[in-house]
């Protein structure tokens, strides 16, 4: 079959709103055919005094698809700036004649924070300035809708969910409870029951495995019965049900202290070859277990990290540590802590606190379904602005560190560059930026802020026509150990406030695909830095292709059509996605107070440091408390 013919039979040809202009036309360049496709980008990357996009009544960011995430036009002058280019022609910074009390660079969820910590602090009057380079809110958290058989569905276009919020700081858990947010109505409002008769499927691809192959009830079914239908060859299926089945301590004679400390120094490829003696011809079987939460596979992620890493929403787990007597890893609450577009509603409410009018209503299920009005985010009357479509490029503290009184910011907006006048500053960027917008850093610092290589991760998000496919197999989760994407699931079943999951398999569904395009047999870093370079790379068309291939062969025997039941794709590219965490086999043990991330966040003059990246954690409590800590050094 040729490729033209393949694509027709996968859809390619097939009109899905706002795809064909957002594959390779940068949005803040103000392409002819994106503009002429949706009004509110007319005039974008213009430099001139009229740019205010967001003041198009139809401008309305989650409900675009297309590529998302860091979207084209969101990093072009932080690259610039990356590659020493940036000054060459940027010129002097323009003043708006602005004065703030604080600036915030970065509106994820750490930037909101520390607008709201400082409220708090300064009072009601304080005037506070968020300034952020994509074209929304929310950083990481954020929104993605789709329209489906004349119904929204919502779904997360990066951070999921609420992790164990049991275990917040009291700093992290007053934030949430004072902006709405209470964990206990989750327990209602996530349907615990709905895929209970579900399995998870592999699918074994040809590319990997020889062929294409759907097995069902991984994790489910007895090892042995489940791996003679998979095409492995037979050692690899008798080792692999081998781990699975037997209690061994592969590590005898060494005391519990002892195997911590030697499975945090093996890599859990090495654990399985060597210590587990498991044959070699199986590891790709294993390979992409880790991705969805380290962005690394079992060649560069420790034996101790699987130990301890546990599943919340899979029915299989890491084999080889059953005999070793190390106790249970520690239990978690429940993962049903999840909003339908994950912790963008929490974005939301923070904003809604920010900036009254902005966003509707009054409660944590109201605002699920409350659309945002992004003319009121940047209201010159208002003491908090919010100010998108803003990349900053430089801080400087006005005079020696030791005794400034104010911060110069800079930033581009709309192909021009100026600058605001703030009495102090919180970086809740990208931590590894920070020295090429602060390059009067002490070199340490600098260093170590460079040091903090975050994951790549793709969280793709696909509208279908309905899940019957998936109700007729029996599952909801499908692990591709193979694949362009490693994993795909039905949506999280959550029903809130005025939102319906739709529980039926008739139903419209959004469906989560995650890739993570690693490099295997790289150190950690080198291997994020080839999978980002990957990344850049990658137009919207090749993931669509991807995409629809995938389900053709993983879901095609079962009735599903790509050509015909995809309803929408939206692929939320993070090049910078999760906080960059202490590898046990690249780090070595840092003493107290020169960990990286605690070198890297101390405060510079007027310039505080927040984000996931100050803590070494890419959840939202940590985002939380680094803020909270951030607000706290800024000078009085």
């Amino acid at each position: 079959m040729s490729d033209n013919s393949r694509d027709r039979e996968l859809g390619m040809n097939r009109k899905i709103t706002r795809r064909d202009f957002l594959d390779g036309v940068a949005l803040a360049v103000g392409g002819s055919v994106l503009a002429a496709s949706v009004p509110w980008m007319h005039g974008l990357g213009f430099a001139d005094s009229t740019f205010a996009p967001e003041k198009d009544p139809n401008y309305y960011p989650p409900a675009l698809m297309g590529m998302r995430g860091n979207h084209e036009g969101s990093y072009t002058a932080a690259h610039s700036l990356r590659d020493g280019e940036f000054w060459d022609s940027a010129g002097k910074p323009e003043s708006t004649g602005e004065k703030y009390d604080l600036v915030v660079v970065g509106g994820g969820m750490s930037g909101l924070a520390a607008a709201y910590f400082y409220r708090q602090r300064a009072g009601a009057k304080a005037r506070i300035l968020i300034l952020d380079n994509h074209d929304d809110f929310g950083g990481h958290a954020k929104r993605n809708e789709f329209r489906a058989a004349n119904r929204m569905l919502l779904s997360y276009g990066g951070t999921q969910s609420i992790e164990s919020p049991a275990r917040y700081s009291k700093v992290a858990k007053g934030l949430i409870t004072e902006v709405g947010v209470d964990p206990q109505r989750f327990y209602k409002a996530y349907d615990q029951k709905l895929y209970s008769k579900l399995n998870t499927a592999c699918f074994f691809d040809r590319e990997t495995f020889g062929e294409d192959r759907l097995v069902l009830g991984m994790g489910s079914t007895p090892w042995p019965e489940f791996l003679s239908k998979a095409p492995l060859s037979e050692s690899a299926r008798r080792d692999i049900a081998r781990v699975y089945a037997e209690k061994v301590d592969y590590l005898p004679g060494l005391s519990k202290e002892q195997k911590y400390a030697r499975l945090a120094k093996i890599s859990y490829a090495d654990y399985l070859t060597q210590v587990c003696k498991l044959t070699p011809e199986a590891l790709p079987f294993f390979q992409t277990y880790p991705h969805d939460l380290f962005g690394v596979g079992i060649d560069a992620v420790s034996a101790l990290a699987c130990f301890e890493s546990g599943d919340d929403y899979k029915s299989f787990t890491y084999p080889g540590f059953a005999g070793l007597n190390l106790g249970e890893p520690e239990k978690e609450e429940p993962y049903i802590f999840h909003f339908p577009d994950g912790n963008a509603s929490i974005a939301r409410l923070l904003v809604r606190s920010l900036v009254p009018g902005a966003i509707p209503g009054q409660s944590m299920e109201d605002v699920v379904t409350a659309r945002a009005d992004y003319s009121r985010l940047d209201d010159a009357k208002a003491p908090i602005r919010i100010r998108l479509n803003s990349t900053v490029v430089q801080l400087r503290n006005d005079g020696p560190a030791a005794s400034a009184k104010e911060v110069s910011i800079a930033y581009m907006r709309g192909g021009k560059l100026q600058s605001v006048q703030a009495s102090a500053c919180v970086m809740a960027c990208y931590n590894m930026m920070i020295p090429y917008l602060c390059p009067e850093l002490p070199q340490k610092q600098q260093e170590a802020l460079h040091s903090l290589v975050k994951v790549p991760l793709v969280y793709t998000h696909v509208a279908i026509r309905n899940w019957s496919a998936f109700q007729s197999l029996g599952i909801h989760h499908i692990v591709a150990p193979g694949g362009y994407h490693t994993y795909t699931a039905l949506d999280f079943p959550v029903s809130l406030g005025q939102y319906e999951f739709p529980g039926k398999p008739d139903e419209p569904m959004v469906l989560f695909m995650l890739r993570t395009p690693c490099k295997p047999g790289l150190p950690q870093r080198d291997q994020c830095r080839a999978g980002r370079a990957e990344l850049m790379r990658t137009q919207f068309s090749t993931f669509e292709r991807n995409i629809r291939d995938q389900l053709a062969r993983m879901l095609g025997p079962a009735g599903f059509d790509p050509a015909r039941d995809v309803e929408g794709i939206t692929v939320n590219r993070w090049a910078h996605g999760y906080a960059y965490s202490p590898n046990s086999l690249f780090d070595p043990d840092w003493p107290d107070g020169e960990q990286p991330w605690v070198v890297g966040r101390k405060p510079f003059g007027r310039i505080a440091i927040a984000n996931s990246d100050a803590g070494a954690s890419a959840y939202t409590d940590v985002a939380i408390d680094q803020a909270y800590r951030a607000v706290g050094e800024l000078p009085g």
